[in-house]
């Protein structure tokens, strides 16, 4: 099955902090995913 959404070798950074390095998923289509973050974000 073709992923709803792919992320391939993801990396960011914010005011110089790297906060994602090198970050790939793939997400199936009718799947529930959640991403938390610091203090519930996300």
């Amino acid at each position: 099955m073709t992923p709803a959404i792919s992320v391939a070798g993801l990396s960011r950074r914010y005011r110089g902090q790297l906060a994602l390095d090198n970050v790939s998923f793939d997400i199936e289509p009718g799947s529930v995913t959640g991403l938390l973050g610091r203090n519930g974000a996300g």
